[in-house]
């Protein structure tokens, strides 16, 4: 496949499926309210550690779960749009004979 001078133009968000752009809004969405949890929270310790770690598992959980239910949702439409055009076929088919 040739790319054309508008491809090479493109960034690397505009590159990214519906989904990927979910997980990856989510899960930058979870790492900023993380840090911001620990430094509000007087009893959390902000070192490097707890930073890294807590902005890990959300970062990593609020990103999964969010792409999945969105590939999920990309999947169901266009499982609903093949069966609507077969539908459609069958019609146009039918009304033919």
């Amino acid at each position: 496949m040739l790319m054309t001078e508008t491809d090479h133009r493109k960034n690397w968000w505009q590159r990214l499926d519906g989904p990927l752009k979910v997980g990856l809004t989510f899960a930058t969405l979870g790492i900023v309210l993380t840090i911001i949890g620990i430094f509000r929270d007087p009893t959390t310790p902000a070192t490097a550690w707890s930073l890294g770690v807590g902005s890990l598992i959300s970062g990593l959980t609020w990103g999964l779960v969010s792409w999945a239910i969105a590939t999920a949702a990309v999947e169901v439409e266009n499982d609903v749009n093949q069966a609507e055009a077969e539908q459609k076929v069958n019609e146009i088919t039918d009304e033919s004979e």
